[in-house]
């Protein structure tokens, strides 16, 4: 944990994934979707594509931001755009 932190508060987007799955799923700290989805958006918005997979999926749920399905195919597109497969499989989900 101590390592992601350090890199995601660097910049270095694969840090910021990494920190945000440790967010999402409670790993050394405790489980939080609106910081999982921070440090997610950090990572997608410097093009990470797994990161921008994570945002889709969290807006997809509703979990640490407002459900909305736009917002969710919005992220998923960027990530499939990459060659994201899980992305592109839930655009499949949603019908995109």
């Amino acid at each position: 944990m101590k390592w992601y932190r350090k890199a995601a508060d660097q910049g270095y987007a694969p840090g910021q994934t990494y920190l945000g799955i440790m967010y999402e799923n409670g790993r050394s700290v405790t489980q939080d979707y609106a910081e999982a989805v921070k440090w997610y958006r950090k990572a997608a918005e410097q093009g990470n594509a797994r990161a921008q997979a994570k945002l889709g999926y969290r807006y997809e749920l509703g979990q640490g931001v407002t459900q909305s399905f736009s917002e969710a195919v919005r992220w998923y597109r960027k990530a499939a755009a990459q060659g994201d497969q899980l992305a592109k499989e839930a655009l499949k989900r949603l019908g995109e």
